[in-house]
């Protein structure tokens, strides 16, 4: 039986998950870079990031968070 193997995660772990969040909310933006970088890492989170992390999904899921891109300010 061949199993299908995802490549190891090549993103860094320089932002924090509740920095992501707060730029989300802040923004009502989260970008597919940063839906990538959680996924990546949700098996490191702790109790407290998966609960940030399952807030984050329902906000995404009613539309309060929207995927897109953030325009640089000017």
């Amino acid at each position: 039986m061949h199993r299908h193997v995802e490549p190891a995660c090549t993103c860094n772990r320089l932002m924090s998950l509740g920095e992501l969040f707060l730029e989300a909310m802040a923004s009502g933006v989260i970008t597919n870079r940063e839906v990538a970088w959680v996924t990546c890492h949700q098996d490191d989170f702790n109790r407290t990031e998966e609960a940030v992390a399952q807030r984050l999904g329902r906000l995404m899921d009613e539309g309060s968070i929207q995927l897109g891109c953030r325009l640089p300010s000017a």
